[in-house]
């Protein structure tokens, strides 16, 4: 006789659950989203199988509903990841994120003789490239790529 053993987590009746986030980009998904700092219940999984990424992460946040722009900051390490808003138990409502066309405070410009870099200046870096990634520097004008990417 077999048994099937299975860990389940349970459902959320109201609230955001995130998808298809790269295993290892879990915890900075996080620390973007401020989830650190939440006081709602937050249920995370990590190095799940995935067809797509090989192993993903998902978290789900009890009675949270995120701003487009606020969920949008995620495309940085999570291009991928899908929102599902629940509603009662049910998916009412399925969101990507989208690169944003400009970050501000939110990522560190690679050129360490920035300003920004060197003084209490936020950070504000624009778009040039979707594919692969690259930002440039609204200060200096360099260009910091996907790979150089470093999440405040």
């Amino acid at each position: 006789m077999s048994t099937k053993k299975e860990l389940s987590v349970s459902a959320i009746q109201e609230g955001t659950v995130i998808d298809h986030i790269p295993a290892e980009y879990l915890f900075k998904v996080i620390r973007i989203l401020g989830l650190d700092n939440c006081s709602n219940l937050i249920t995370f999984g990590t190095n799940l199988g995935s067809s797509k990424f090989g192993k993903k992460a998902i978290i789900k946040v009890a009675d949270k509903f995120f701003k487009d722009d606020e969920i949008n900051k995620i495309a940085l390490v999570a291009k991928e990841a899908r929102l599902n808003i629940i509603k009662d138990y049910e998916v009412v409502e399925k969101k990507l994120v989208h690169i944003e066309s400009e970050i501000i405070g939110i990522a560190r410009c690679f050129n360490p003789k920035c300003i920004t870099n060197n003084q209490e200046v936020t950070t504000r870096l624009l778009l040039v490239e979707k594919e692969p990634l690259a930002y440039k520097c609204h200060y200096c004008e360099k260009i910091t790529t996907e790979e150089h990417l470093e999440i405040i």
